[in-house]
């Protein structure tokens, strides 16, 4: 015989008030916004995670993990981003071509000076879901070195980066 308080039994009326649906966006539902970022000053990895919060769509009501519900993002003036105390010197890039003895080691200021859209694009990509999703996610991210881009016809808004400066 098995004895319930009254306090702890609920009722199917309240069961009702409590509950609570769960959303999840279904691909029709997502509107994609395009934002532009202008990089120059700004420090890398502060931008980069603001892109990828972007590209995720983790700044939308909307969020679903599992689906792409984010938005499409334009970096101009990728040359001119910078790292702080010293990183720039201090990180490697480093990349393996698969053979015994393949590794290439870099520092980020070559890589940086090579290579900026590359920099931002792999900085960004790390911080992306990996897998399938990830990939569709940085498909949306447009990188330019210099401060022309040919996407005016999707009428970027700018984006706030105040925060990200070089101080």
């Amino acid at each position: 015989m098995s004895r319930v308080c009254a306090a702890t039994e609920v009722r199917p009326s309240d069961r009702k008030a409590n509950h609570m649906r769960t959303y999840t966006a279904k691909p029709g539902d997502v509107q994609r916004a395009w934002h532009v970022i202008d990089a120059e000053g700004l420090v890398l990895g502060r931008m980069c995670t603001t892109v990828a919060t972007l590209l995720r769509g983790k700044h939308k009501p909307m969020f679903t993990p599992s689906m792409d519900t984010g938005d499409h993002v334009i970096i101009i003036n990728a040359s001119k981003v910078v790292l702080t105390s010293g990183k720039a010197d201090d990180k490697i890039v480093a990349r393996h071509s698969g053979f015994p003895g393949g590794i290439r080691v870099e520092k980020y200021a070559q890589f940086l000076d090579r290579k900026p859209e590359a920099a931002i694009r792999r900085t960004v990509h790390g911080m992306l879901p990996k897998g399938r999703l990830g990939r569709a996610m940085i498909k949306k991210l447009q990188v330019y070195p210099g401060a022309e881009h040919p996407h005016l016809a999707q009428q970027p808004q700018p984006v706030d980066m105040s925060d990200a400066k070089a101080r």
